[in-house]
Order: structure tokens, then C-alpha cells, then sequence
């Protein structure tokens, strides 16, 4: 045994509630990477449900790394939600319908923040809320309940309304180092051998463990 099958939706049939996102996604404009999970006992299968005003011609896409941990209730808006803000209204009348399509944005008159990007290893507390456009680094901790509405380097915590910056979890050099050592790149058979370091906290026993290869 080398850890569980990332092609299987449920990997441990004793949790109902989490499945690997990558196998749930239908949608060409989610990216999802292996091992990377949704919790949730109403139907972690449906994650899709949680990336909303997600539309394809506008080309923006969720582009989550390996390893994340995404609580319950977590919801991704997309720029699909954005309105017109330089002009008089911002109310919608186009997609009303009625003769109304005819005040159709342009999308380079819309706020478009490009694609939202969760990198590796990050955690997602329940009931955060993701805006259009953020970039949430690897090793990042996202505490619950947040709203986060700007960037999130990575090893940093962040929490609150708007979600600010708690601390980072590691000095500069330690994270300079996990951010090159991408751990989360290693083979399944590296990564089982070495679960008990990676679960530690011993970075001086990581470091040497990468200067023995």
C-alpha cells in the first residue's frame, strides 16, 4: 500500500463526506489536482455547486493544486458575478431579457480579475467564501467563515471579513524552502515512505533528508 487510488471519487469508504475533487468535476474550466478533497455530508460530489456565475465564454478558470482540504460550505464566485461599475447602473438588464439584451456588456467593460487560483497543500475552513480573481499560495490556512477578497501568500493564515493575514506559519527561509522542496511533487511511494516527517514538525530532519538524496 502506497496510500489511497486518486482516480476514486470516495477514497475511504468509512467517510462518505469526502471525495477527491477531480473526480467530481465535469466542467472544463475547473482544474483540480490529486488527492485534493471536499468535505461535506450533504454531497461533497457535488462541489460544482459551489463555483457559481462560472460561464465559459467569459474563459475564467478555478485552477486548484494537490493536497488542499476544503471544508463544507466553501463557495468559489467566479467573474461571472461582476457587474458594470463605471457606468450610471449597475443593474443587469440583459440578462432580464425582454428587449433589455440590448444594453449586453462588453466583457472588456467588465471588472474581470482572471482565473482563481488555489496552489498546494492549502487548507479551506467551513463556509469561506472565495472572490473572482484571488491567488491563495501552497501551505496557505484559510480560517472559517472568512470572505477572501485579495492574494494570500503562501504559509500564511488568513481569516476575518475581509480576510486578513493572521501570521505565517514559517519564518522566510523555511517556507523559501518547502515552496522549492514541493513535497507534494514526490512520487506516492516517496511521500508514504516519509508520512511520519511530513507530519511532523521537524524541518531541520526534512532538510537533511533531501541533502541524503
Amino acid at each position: 500500500m502506497q496510500g489511497p487510488d486518486p482516480n476514486q471519487l470516495f477514497p475511504n469508504k468509512n467517510i462518505p463526506s469526502v471525495c477527491f475533487i477531480k473526480n467530481a468535476v465535469t466542467r472544463p474550466n475547473i482544474i483540480v489536482g490529486d488527492y485534493t478533497y471536499y468535505d461535506d455530508c450533504d454531497g461533497a460530489e457535488r462541489f460544482e455547486e459551489h463555483v457559481t456565475h462560472h460561464y465559459e465564454f467569459i474563459g475564467d478558470k478555478l485552477i486548484i493544486g494537490k493536497f488542499c482540504a476544503i471544508g463544507k460550505g466553501v463557495e468559489f464566485i467566479m467573474n461571472g458575478a461582476n457587474h458594470r461599475m463605471g457606468s450610471v447602473t449597475t443593474y443587469p438588464f440583459n440578462i432580464m431579457g425582454g428587449g433589455w439584451e440590448k444594453s449586453t456588456p462588453a466583457l472588456c467593460d467588465l471588472p474581470l480579475k482572471g482565473d482563481t487560483v488555489v496552489e498546494n497543500d492549502v487548507w479551506i475552513g467551513q463556509n469561506v467564501t472565495i472572490l473572482p480573481g484571488v491567488h491563495i499560495g501552497s501551505g496557505a490556512i484559510i480560517g472559517a467563515n472568512s470572505v477572501v477578497s485579495k492574494d494570500v501568500p503562501p504559509y500564511c493564515i488568513a481569516a476575518g471579513n475581509p480576510a486578513r493575514i493572521v501570521r505565517k506559519r514559517f519564518d522566510e527561509e523555511t517556507v523559501a524552502f518547502l515552496l522549492d522542496l514541493r513535497w507534494w511533487d514526490w512520487p506516492p511511494e516517496r511521500i508514504f515512505e516519509n508520512l511520519d516527517l511530513l507530519c511532523s514538525g521537524d524541518i531541520e530532519k526534512l532538510k537533511q533528508l533531501r541533502l541524503e538524496r
